[in-house]
């Protein structure tokens, strides 16, 4: 009876965890993970309000002729440096404040009129748009509005409005995802009234010429297993700070980014953000908001690569018609073509529901950035591709002997970073996975005793829900055009196969699924492809979308299916294995083979 009585109770908790899963998290993706498809969450698609629209049509129609008249964006990206000039034009058009709200001094504008901004902004000069976006994505406005008092907002947010620049401080030469390892301390004063902040940081975007930053630092002692992060707000002007080093990249190369100092710089008690210990949660919530711009930034370095390839596969001509008209050339212009509505979808659905504030996007932010950013790379390979070797030269180059100075060649070396900031594709992969199996841990662990995974608790629940995985789906598909109707159907039935596919990695993996990375990556990408197919779409079902876009909805919709039927295959038929082998004996230099031949003279001054 006893035992009766503990087997009932565990099914009562996995019950409220499975409850929790439905009400608690309202997120779009997380359910994709779960088998459902909850098209409420995304249809209709979201429009702009006509007010808050023509609020950013009036700044926009401004700063283009700003950009286009006082920003030579190769000369900055030939001189590493944005003219003092143009810092002044966008502090004077309010551009350091565009989500600051009015009443500190800024623009007040929603999350999708920012996008509209850095995306313009993104596809001329992409160095200029990870200034704004550092300071003001990542930088002390976002965390200050979010989490800061009514004392600091009132101090700080005026300044930052005003132009004052600001970075986020986290990264450190040796540490870089893992904040556990984190090193830069932060130790009371005698008197208690402040902190004395020492360490390093490192790839700090605007940091060596930020006013103001937000700093993660160790506030308990670091030889504790789990480290207290705590987060301040720094004034660059307080003794104790310095610029060690400013880093110089193979894009972006405008940009102030440097690895910066820390020496006992005192700081006010009074500038920590949240509490003692919240900084990671901080970082969180302030990088997830920092993966919606880069959706924008994506799109618009997309779209200004199929702009300068466009001329180009119209005029050049081969074998009788131009080379666009060539399917070698055309596949690329039109795998590109749907990749941008598909980016801008993502961009402008997920910006929206920032602004709604409705629901829960770290997964969507993330899944964003994951798939917008590697559909910029492929984009911005793919134009160049089709330009040939103008696409290679520089644009200072092409206008010396009298061509169009188109810079393909800087849009490719910026588009790269891209896989890399705010986290990169490895790490969102993890990060993404790690949430989609939490549903799972959340009903099984409900009923475990030990970290281990004990399925006797869940029965009741996965008696009910896994079965209905297999079922069909009789549901209209009446939200698109009868031409989508086809690809709504199967984005549901694809996405209980999903739900099936990690259930199913579980079972065989169990607790070394963590360890599987390439398993994990391909239920994420085909998550991944699953969520940019619903905006898509979505949009093409909206009264204003572009003239074409079901047409170029239903390419991105055909090539996405068979992208996750190859994901799908792979899963259960891979190499991961046996490459796997050879890496590790590649590593251990049992094939010393590799780096025979060549010529190393970095070696010298390599550290021992």
């Amino acid at each position: 009876m006893k035992k009766q009585g503990t087997e009932e109770k565990r099914s009562l908790e996995v019950a409220e965890a499975a409850r929790e899963l439905d009400w608690l998290r309202p997120s779009f993706v997380s359910k994709l993970f779960m088998g459902v498809v909850d098209e409420s969450l995304v249809f209709p698609f979201p429009e702009q309000p006509k007010e808050d629209r023509k609020a950013g049509d009036k700044i926009i129609e401004e700063l283009q002729s700003f950009l286009a008249e006082h920003l030579d964006a190769d000369l900055v990206d030939r001189e590493a440096e944005i003219p003092e000039a143009v810092l002044d034009g966008l502090k004077a058009r309010g551009l350091y404040g565009i989500k600051i709200p009015t009443e500190y001094g800024g623009l007040g504008l929603s999350q999708v009129n920012y996008n509209r901004i850095i995306q313009l902004i993104a596809s001329h000069c992409a160095s200029t748009a990870v200034l704004l976006s550092a300071h003001q994505s990542i930088g002390v406005p976002q965390p200050l509005k979010m989490f800061g008092s009514d004392e600091q907002k009132q101090k700080y947010l005026p300044r930052l409005a005003a132009g004052a620049l600001s970075a986020f401080a986290l990264t450190e030469p040796e540490v870089g995802s893992d904040p556990a390892r984190m090193t830069t301390c932060a130790v009371p004063t005698e008197d208690g009234e402040a902190y004395l902040i020492t360490g390093r940081k490192l790839w700090i975007s605007n940091g060596p010429t930020a006013e103001l930053l937000i700093v993660m630092a160790r506030t308990n002692d670091p030889s504790e297993k789990k480290p207290e992060i705590t987060a301040f707000i720094v004034e660059t002007d307080t003794p104790g700070f310095s610029t060690e080093h400013r880093c110089d990249f193979m894009g972006l190369r405008g940009i102030q980014n440097g690895l910066i100092r820390f020496d006992q710089m005192r700081v006010p008690k009074e500038n920590i953000l949240v509490g003692l210990g919240e900084g990671l949660k901080l970082a969180l919530r302030t990088l997830n908001t920092g993966r919606l711009t880069l959706p924008a930034a994506c799109a618009g370095a997309m779209k200004q690569a199929m702009a300068m390839a466009l001329p180009w596969s119209r005029e050049r001509a081969q074998w009788g018609q131009p080379i666009g008209y060539h399917e070698a050339v055309s596949s690329k212009i039109a795998r590109s073509a749907a990749d941008i509505f598909a980016v801008e979808s993502l961009t402008w659905l997920t910006s929206a529901m920032a602004d709604a504030g409705e629901t829960d996007i770290r997964l969507e932010a993330a899944m964003a950035k994951l798939f917008c950013s590697e559909a910029l790379w492929r984009t911005a390979d793919e134009m160049l591709q089709v330009r040939g070797g103008r696409g290679y030269e520089t644009a200072q180059s092409l206008a010396g002997r009298g061509e169009a100075p188109m810079p393909m060649e800087r849009l490719l070396r910026d588009a790269r970073i891209n896989l890399i900031i705010e986290g990169s594709s490895e790490i969102m992969h993890l990060f993404i996975a790690r949430e989609a199996l939490d549903p799972h841990m959340k009903i099984a662990g409900a009923s475990a005793t030990s970290d281990k995974m004990n399925l006797a608790g869940a029965a009741k629940f996965y008696a009910t829900w896994y079965p209905k995985l297999w079922l069909p789906s009789f549901e209209r598909a009446d939200a698109v055009p009868s031409q989508l109707s086809g690809h709504l159907r199967y984005l549901r039935r694809a996405t209980r196969r999903l739900a099936r596919d990690l259930f199913h990695m579980m079972m065989m993996h169990r607790k070394g699924l963590q360890k599987r990375q390439l398993l994990l990556a391909r239920l994420v990408d085909s998550g991944a492809e699953l969520f940019a197919m619903a905006a898509v779409l979505s949009r093409a079902a909206s009264p204003s979308a572009p003239r074409g876009s079901q047409q170029v909805a239903e390419l991105f919709c055909r090539q996405a299916r068979r992208r996750l039927c190859e994901l799908h295959r792979k899963l259960y038929c891979n190499d991961d294995r046996a490459a796997y082998r050879i890496a590790r004996a590649v590593v251990e230099g049992q094939h010393p083979w590799l780096e025979e031949g060549i010529l190393s003279t970095w070696k010298s001054s390599e550290p021992s």
